[in-house]
C-alpha cells in the first residue's frame, strides 16, 4: 500500500465545486469527504503542515506561529520560519531539536519506509515538511527553490527531465509554473523512479493569490481551476494505474481564509498604554508584537501584573478577539479575562506570553463569502487573511480515497482534523503510532467502519472575559480527540465591526 497526500494551501471546503474544481469534486465521488475537518490555533501555514506531518498540536511540535521569538537564543532572536536556510540552522544548532515531535520522515524511515516531498509553498515551509530529509536519503523538492530541494543528484535527474526550476512569480502574482512543474516531477520522475511509500503534493495556492486578491476574487478562482486541473493530472494517473498499484489518496487544506475588513496597528495602540513595542526584540522594547495575522506578544518584564495589563489593553480594544496566556488552571489564563493557552493546545515553551485573535464576524463579503476579520498589515481591505479561530479559518479541506476507504460518494460527519492524517497514515502501513501524536486514525471511513461502536461527541463550550469584554471558546470530543469548532468576542458595548 502506498499513501499520497495532496494539499491546497488555504482552499476553503466552501470554494469546491462541480465548477470550479471538477478534479477534486471527482475524488470526492469516489471517496469521502470529511465534513467536518479543522485545522489547528494558529491557523497558520507552518503551524498547520508541521501539525499534518507530527499528527500533533504546536504544544508537542514546537512550530507555535509562522514567526516567533527564540528566547533561548543569546541575544533573542525573532524566527521567520518562511526562510530554509534558517531553519536548517536552527535544527543544527540546537542537535535536532527544532521539531520537539517526531515527523512522518523519522518514522517512516525507522520503519524502513520512504517519504517524497514536493512543494510550491515558501522554502522554510517546503523544509518543515520533512526537515531531516537530507539525513535519510528522502526526496523533498520545491517547485522554485534550490535551498529547499534534496539529495542533489536527484534534483540533477529530474531537471534533466523536466527543465530547471521555475523562478517565484512575482509578489501577488499567482503561481502557475511551479504547479506544473511539481506535478510533472511527480508523475514523469518521482513516482516511476522512487515509488515513495507516501508522497506528499503541497500546491502553495491559492493562498498566495487569495492574501493579494482576495478569497473569492476573480483571480483566485482562476488559480483554484488552475491547480485543480494540474491535481487532474494525478488523479488521471491514479484512475489508470495508481488505484491498482494500491494507492490511496488524501486530499487536504491547511486552513481556510476570511476576509479583512478594517486594519488596525497593534503597536500604535499599545504605545497609547505606555509600552514601548516593536516588531522584534532590540533595546528599548518592552512588547515584541510579532507581525502577522495572529497576535502573538513577548514581554520584555514577564510579571504576573505586566502581562495582566497588556490584556487588560487588548479587552478594551474594539478590534480583540479571543485572548490566551499560559494556563492558570485548565480553562483561564494568568491574565484576568484570558483563556489558558492550553485550550487551543498553544502551550508550548517558545509560545508566546500572549496570543490574541483579531475580532471577526459572520457578514457576507463582497464575493459572498461568510467571514470578515479586522487586521494588521500593509495591504488594502477585502483581502484574504487567516491565523484565528473564526469556524472559516478552522474549516479545511479533507477528503479520501482508495480501497482502504469506505464506498465512494460518502460524507463523514464526525469531526476530524488535520492531526489526524498523519496517524491514519502509519495504521495503513502497519507503522506503530508513537505516543507524541495527539491526533486519531480516522476508522469511521476506513473499510468495514460498520462494525465499529459508536463514536461518542461531546460538545464543550466556554467563557470567560474582564470588564465588558467576554469571550467565548468552542470544541468538540469526538472520544479522546478535541477539535477546536470557533471562538469568539460576545457582543458588548465596544463598537461593532467598522465598515
Amino acid at each position: 500500500m502506498k499513501i499520497l497526500v495532496v494539499s491546497f494551501d488555504g482552499l476553503r471546503p466552501d470554494l469546491i465545486s462541480p465548477e470550479l474544481t471538477p478534479n477534486i469534486e471527482r475524488v470526492q465521488r469516489s471517496g469521502t469527504t470529511l465534513s467536518r475537518h479543522r485545522t489547528v490555533y494558529p491557523s497558520e501555514t507552518r503551524v498547520a503542515f508541521p501539525s499534518l506531518v507530527t499528527g500533533a498540536t504546536s504544544s508537542k511540535h514546537g512550530m507555535v506561529g509562522n514567526k516567533y521569538v527564540d528566547r533561548k537564543a543569546v541575544p533573542q532572536l525573532y524566527v521567520d520560519t518562511a526562510d530554509a536556510r534558517l531553519i536548517e540552522q536552527l535544527n543544527r544548532e540546537s542537535n535536532g531539536g527544532l521539531m520537539t515531535a517526531p515527523t512522518l520522515g523519522e518514522i517512516l524511515h525507522k520503519a524502513g519506509k520512504s517519504l517524497a516531498v514536493l512543494t510550491t509553498n515558501t522554502p522554510g515551509t517546503t523544509r518543515l515538511f520533512n526537515h531531516l530529509a537530507e539525513a535519510f536519503g528522502h526526496l523533498r523538492f520545491s517547485g522554485h527553490f534550490r535551498e529547499a530541494c534534496s539529495p542533489n543528484d536527484l534534483l540533477d535527474q529530474a531537471k534533466a527531465h523536466l527543465g530547471p526550476l521555475p523562478p517565484a512569480p512575482p509578489q501577488g502574482q499567482p503561481d502557475t509554473d511551479g504547479q506544473v512543474w511539481i506535478t510533472s516531477a511527480f508523475l514523469d520522475f518521482v513516482w516511476p523512479t522512487l515509488e515513495p511509500d507516501v508522497t506528499i503534493i503541497s500546491y502553495g495556492e491559492p493562498d498566495t493569490t487569495s492574501h493579494f486578491h482576495g478569497t473569492g476574487a476573480a483571480a483566485t478562482r482562476e488559480i483554484i481551476s488552475f491547480c485543480d486541473a494540474q491535481f487532474g493530472r494525478v488523479l488521471d494517473w491514479w484512475e489508470a494505474d495508481g488505484r491498482a498499484a494500491g494507492v490511496q489518496i488524501i486530499i487536504a487544506s491547511d486552513h481556510g481564509h476570511i476576509t479583512a475588513h478594517s486594519r488596525v496597528s497593534v503597536i500604535e495602540e499599545l504605545k497609547a498604554d505606555g509600552f514601548t513595542p516593536g516588531p522584534a526584540p532590540e533595546a528599548g522594547v518592552d512588547l515584541v508584537v510579532v507581525p502577522g495575522q495572529v497576535g502573538a506578544f513577548y514581554l520584555a518584564d514577564r510579571s504576573e501584573n505586566n502581562l495582566g495589563r497588556v490584556v487588560e489593553a487588548l479587552t478594551e480594544r474594539p478590534w480583540c478577539g479571543p485572548i490566551f496566556t499560559a494556563p492558570r488552571n485548565a480553562v483561564e489564563g494568568m491574565a484576568r479575562g484570558s483563556f489558558a493557552s492550553s485550550l487551543v493546545f498553544a502551550d508550548h515553551e517558545r509560545a508566546p506570553d500572549v496570543y490574541f485573535s483579531f475580532r471577526s464576524d459572520d457578514i457576507v463579503d463582497e464575493f459572498g463569502l461568510v467571514g470578515r476579520t479586522w487586521y494588521d498589515n500593509a495591504r488594502r481591505p477585502g483581502l484574504g487573511v487567516h491565523g484565528g479561530l473564526h469556524p472559516k479559518e478552522l474549516a479545511a479541506v479533507g477528503i479520501v480515497a482508495g480501497t482502504a476507504f469506505r464506498d465512494p460518494g460518502q460524507n463523514s460527519d464526525i469531526p476530524s482534523g488535520i492531526c489526524d492524517f498523519a496517524p491514519t497514515v502509519l495504521h495503513l502501513l502497519g507503522v506503530l503510532i508513537p505516543v507524541s501524536m495527539t491526533g486519531r486514525v480516522l476508522r469511521e471511513v476506513l473499510q468495514n467502519a460498520a462494525d465499529l461502536p459508536a463514536i461518542r461527541l461531546e460538545p464543550e463550550v466556554f467563557e470567560t472575559g474582564l470588564n465588558g469584554y467576554r469571550q467565548i471558546l468552542r470544541r468538540i470530543c469526538v472520544d479522546q480527540t478535541t477539535y477546536l469548532e470557533g471562538g469568539s468576542v460576545a457582543s458588548s458595548d465596544l463598537s461593532e465591526a467598522a465598515e
